[in-house]
């Protein structure tokens, strides 16, 4: 089970519809530059942000705004400056990492219960009320009711964890089984099922021709990096709506297994010409850098770098 992590001060700037070289950074972070806490100059962070159609200024600002946030701290050498995740952005964003790429890996064991959440927030605190809805919709709740949440496989420990530093004064957490259900009452219905299933084949059918081209070594490394990306983006936001529903319950065929495997195969089968991609760029800034560069698979990560903190 995922360790029971909710890094609630961290102050990850709010999902946009459309690129965001903020995210995208971060993204990159996590995906070549983990387990270690050597910095990176900057020079090359802003041109890793250049390969997505960031401008330079963008890419600048963007860095300026996650050091802000607490997320990237820096350190000069001379008139370089150099930047790394804090250990808080780090943490949450390894976990975050970690749901993304072992999500759908196979049917996990449902014992037939649910994990509910009760919770009364006053009207004069609707933010809060916008935060805790956020936040339970990514550890797999849906609302069966205005403040009545549930989920299959949500962890209890995540769970209270996340109402407690969100200081929610008024809830309950209890997970059992369903003893009767009528309509909208059903558990399920907390969710568009049919909505979900045609997401799934939209990525499906999106992405199929780039799987193709992986498998036939018709990828480079600056469009491998690119896709890879974007393949990663378009799976986390289906983590975000699928709560992994147990498939007894959904019909069949179900699409969850299929674009599984296409994201798999996708962003395994680049991630050795995306780490090239990175490496090259680094390289530009600080050839000793650059040989740390390491991509992870949905299976693995690579061992952790010892090297030390400064550049």
């Amino acid at each position: 089970m995922m360790e029971a992590y909710v890094e609630t001060e961290v102050d990850f700037p709010r999902v946009q519809v459309g690129p965001n070289p903020q995210h995208l950074l971060l993204g990159l972070f996590t995906d070549y530059w983990f387990g270690t806490d050597a910095y990176l100059p900057s020079a090359a962070l802003v041109e890793l942000l250049t390969e997505f159609a960031n401008t330079q200024a963008s890419a600048r600002a963007a860095i300026a705004r996650l050091a802000r946030r607490d997320l990237l701290e820096a350190t000069k050498t001379g008139r370089r400056t150099f930047y790394r995740m804090t250990p808080g952005a780090a943490r949450a964003l390894e976990q975050t990492q970690r749901r993304v790429v072992e999500f759908r890996a196979g049917d996990r064991a449902w014992d037939g219960s649910w994990t509910t959440v009760l919770f009364s927030v006053p009207d004069e605190q609707r933010d809060l009320r916008y935060v805790i809805r956020t936040r339970l919709r990514w550890l797999g709740y849906a609302p069966l009711y205005d403040s009545v949440w549930v989920s299959p496989h949500a962890d209890r420990d995540q769970t209270v964890e996340l109402l407690e530093n969100l200081g929610v004064g008024h809830a309950t957490v209890l997970r059992a089984e369903v003893t009767y259900a009528a309509g909208p009452g059903d558990p399920l219905a907390a969710w568009d099922v049919e909505a979900i299933a045609a997401r799934y084949e939209a990525f499906i059918a999106e992405h199929e021709p780039l799987l193709h081209r992986v498998e036939h070594g018709q990828v480079g490394t600056a469009e491998a990096l690119v896709a890879r990306t974007d393949v990663k983006d378009a799976w986390r936001e289906l983590v975000s709506l699928d709560p992994e529903l147990p498939e007894s319950l959904l019909p069949r065929p179900w699409p969850g297994r299929q674009a599984r495997g296409l994201f798999a195969g996708v962003y395994d089968g680049l991630g050795p010409l995306a780490e090239a991609r990175v490496r090259q760029i680094i390289a530009r800034h600080d050839a000793a850098l650059a040989r740390m560069t390491r991509h992870r698979t949905t299976t693995s990560a690579p061992p952790d770098l010892t090297q030390g903190s400064t550049p």
